[in-house]
């Protein structure tokens, strides 16, 4: 893999960048930086061939600067080294940019009507801007692979996104992310769905495993489908996904409880797979609310959750959108609180669709995630699994880190390993039955039925009494050799 971008250096100027700018306009400055320099090369390389075959320069020129020789069209004078000659045009530049690009590229328009450049118009935020665009001109990714432009990009959204996960707002780990997919394990050619699909991590971390484990090629014939609500993390998401280069996927923007986007005929879409961190206890869903939706007679057939909390809202819209499994992060609670999310709770476990809940520790969703819930629902249980549920208490797995947590392969491993042999472990993995969970009034907090506590370890009294005497006796010993040499300094 080519890279000569020194990757330390670029990350401390990326970080001066984010403070001058904010992290999402460096996201988009960093997306433009590198495929402004990925189409010179494409166009140099292109031009060079040309001229070699026979072409005279002019017509090699106008040649190479056709979209077919480009991964994204860009017209020339919006180049980056073009928008930059200028410095006082540089609002006015990058917003016409953004309307050009929008038409060039028509299936990313929504991404750069998103940026309004115009925000910097005072002087300290233009004089931000210019200082950015010239801290990132300082960088070529002309020979850089686009692998590495997508970890730099994730860097920014690791680092400095928000982190308000009941809002959905948060950048989910990719080593949690990966533990989830594992878990999830898909196949290629069939279908995989996240209806918050917030940055698209859950999607690019699918897309990566398929790859690893099938090949690019297989990867590509998954078809890839996501849905976000925030305006700003779409727009970000979307050039995530561009930036890795995923072109199997179709992300959306609405509000998927009450409006979702994917349809068929006189249903709600359905997915192969289902894999989300949907906003934890989410406020503002309650019964009249989820009754504005399509189709929620079909989604919320379980019952509906108050006004407080849309965890199993999110939890149902999934479960009515899979045709197999579904994998799914929430808050801790979502297993074990009462009222209406027991009702909710006690149906699905009834009817067995809940497969294994994995207890994780916190800060290893995100930065500042509390302790948190995987589950993972299967409507082809295999036969030796119906009627159970296993419990995985994996709180104590990972490495303790500053800011965050994190899940190394090896606790990724034991996690998946105790999932697919489906057994109790000590200390680890509990297997229980439905009735089991209904005795437990339907709480399946892992904690309560896997105890991690090192057990104190009781003697007998007779070993206790040995013990003493044995003291005893050391002590008169130390006592009758302190004596003597007090005698000998006296005397």
């Amino acid at each position: 893999m080519k890279n000569n971008v020194d990757f330390q250096k670029l990350l401390t100027t990326l970080s001066q960048v984010v403070k001058k700018i904010g992290y999402d306009f460096a996201c988009l400055l960093l997306f433009y930086k590198a495929y402004s320099d990925k189409w010179e090369k494409e166009f140099d390389d292109e031009k060079k061939k040309l001229i070699e075959v026979g072409w005279i320069e002019e017509e090699a020129v106008n040649e190479a600067a056709s979209e077919y020789y480009h991964t994204f069209n860009f017209l020339p004078e919006y180049l980056w080294d073009n928008i930059r000659k200028d410095p006082h045009r540089i609002l006015e530049k990058f917003s016409v940019a953004m309307k050009k690009l929008a038409e060039l590229n028509p299936d990313l328009s929504d991404i750069f009507v998103q940026f309004d450049f115009y925000k910097f118009r005072d002087t300290e935020s233009m004089k931000n801007l210019s200082e950015s665009v010239e801290l990132l001109s300082n960088i070529s990714f002309k020979e850089s692979s686009l692998d590495i432009v997508g970890d730099i990009y994730e860097w920014i959204l690791k680092n400095y996104a928000p982190d308000k996960p009941k809002e959905g707002k948060l950048y989910t780990s990719r080593d949690a992310i990966k533990l989830m997919v594992e878990l999830l394990n898909p196949k290629p050619g069939e279908s995989i769905y996240d209806p918050a699909a917030g940055f698209a991590g859950m999607l690019i971390g699918a897309y990566k495993y398929l790859s690893l484990n099938y090949g690019d090629n297989e990867a590509k014939k998954t078809m890839l489908y996501g849905e976000e609500k925030d305006d700003n993390i779409y727009v970000l998401g979307k050039l995530n996904l561009m930036i890795h280069s995923i072109k199997n996927v179709e992300l959306k923007k609405g509000d998927t409880l009450v409006n979702p986007k994917f349809m068929e005929e006189n249903s709600i879409k359905k997915f192969d797979y289902v894999i989300s961190n949907p906003p934890w206890n989410q406020k503002g869903y309650g019964e009249n609310t989820l009754k504005e939706g399509m189709y929620w007679r079909e989604r919320f057939k379980y019952g509906f959750t108050t006004k407080q909390s849309a965890d199993w809202a999110w939890i149902q819209h999934m479960l009515a959108s899979a045709k197999k499994k579904v994998v799914v992060v929430i808050d801790t609670g979502a297993v074990s609180r009462g009222g209406r999310e027991k009702l909710i709770r006690r149906q699905i476990i009834e009817e067995d669709l809940l497969e294994a809940v994995v207890l994780v520790g916190e800060k290893i969703i995100s930065k500042k995630s509390s302790a948190a819930i995987i589950l993972v629902f299967n409507k082809q249980k295999p036969k030796e699994r119906k009627g159970k549920i296993l419990l995985i208490n994996a709180s104590k797995e990972f490495v303790p880190g500053k800011k965050q947590n994190t899940l190394s392969e090896e606790n990724i491993r034991r996690i998946v390993e105790a999932y697919k042999e489906f057994r109790d472990i000590e200390k680890f993995t509990k297997v229980i039955t439905i009735e089991e969970a209904r005795q437990a009034d339907y709480n399946l907090s892992p904690s309560r039925f896997v105890s991690i506590v090192e057990e104190e370890q009781y003697r007998s009294i007779g070993e206790i009494r040995e013990d003493l005497k044995s003291l005893e006796v050391e002590r008169k010993i130390i006592e009758e050799k302190l004596r003597v040499i007090l005698n000998q300094l006296n005397g």
